[in-house]
C-alpha cells in the first residue's frame, strides 16, 4: 500500500470517528429533552378531591392547604371547647403525638354549629394549648352541617352518608384520601375499633 492510499485510509478512519460522535451526541441530548407527557406530576394533580380545600390555622388565621396532607392517614374532628365530649381532645393529641411518626394527622374544626363553641380563634387556641396541650393541626371556626357547611365536611357527610351529628364527630381518610369510616362522637379517641382502623390504615401504601 502506498503513502497515498494509506493517507486516504487514515481520512476516511477519522471521518467515520467524527460522525459516530455527532450521533452519541445528539442521542444525549434527546434522552435529557423532557417531553410534556413525561413531565412529573403537578402537586394539584396529587391531591386528592378530598383534601383539596384551604382552611385558616387557628392560631394566625393564615390559609392552609389540605393537600399538605396528601398521603398521610387523616382524622378530621369537629371540636368544641364547651361539650361534655371535650376532653376527647387529650386522647386527640395522644393519638396524633403516638402515630404522627407513621402517617397519622389529626385535624380540628372547632364549629359553633351544636352553640357550644361561642369563643373567638385566639380564645379557642389558648384553650386547647393551656388545658390539654393540643398540638394537632386546628383550623378556625368552622360550619360542618347544613347548607352552608364547610365543602369538605359536605363531602364528608355525602360520601359517608352521615353528617356531624354532634360535637367530636370524627371521619378516617387513608393514605389514598378516600373515607374509611365515620364514628360518633361516642367513639372515643382511644376506642379499640378507631385504634385498630387507624393502625391498619398506617401499614397501607396510598
Amino acid at each position: 500500500m502506498n503513502h497515498y492510499l494509506v493517507k486516504n485510509v487514515i481520512n476516511r478512519v477519522l471521518l467515520a470517528l467524527i460522525l459516530a460522535s455527532a450521533a452519541v451526541g445528539f442521542e444525549a441530548v434527546q434522552a435529557n429533552t423532557t417531553t410534556p407527557s413525561a413531565a412529573p406530576m403537578s402537586s394539584a394533580a396529587a391531591c386528592p378531591a378530598l383534601l383539596n380545600h384551604k382552611f385558616d390555622r387557628l392560631q394566625d388565621e393564615k390559609p392552609q392547604s389540605l393537600c399538605q396532607y396528601a398521603g398521610k392517614v387523616v382524622l378530621v374532628v369537629n371540636t368544641a371547647s364547651f361539650c361534655g365530649f371535650t376532653s376527647q381532645y387529650k386522647g386527640l393529641e395522644a393519638l396524633h403525638s403516638k402515630y404522627k411518626e407513621q402517617g397519622l394527622v389529626v385535624l380540628g374544626f372547632p364549629s359553633n354549629d351544636f352553640s357550644q363553641e361561642g369563643g373567638s380563634n385566639k380564645q379557642i387556641a389558648d384553650f386547647c394549648e393551656s388545658t390539654f396541650g393540643v398540638k394537632f393541626p386546628m383550623f378556625t371556626k368552622t360550619q360542618v352541617t347544613g347548607e352552608a357547611a364547610a365543602p369538605l365536611f359536605k363531602q364528608l357527610t355525602a360520601q359517608t352518608g352521615q353528617k356531624p351529628r354532634w360535637n367530636f364527630h370524627k371521619y378516617l381518610i387513608g393514605r389514598d384520601g378516600k373515607v374509611i369510616d365515620q364514628y360518633s362522637s361516642m367513639t372515643s379517641p382511644e376506642s379499640k375499633t378507631l385504634v385498630s382502623a387507624i393502625e391498619k390504615s398506617l401499614k397501607a401504601q396510598p
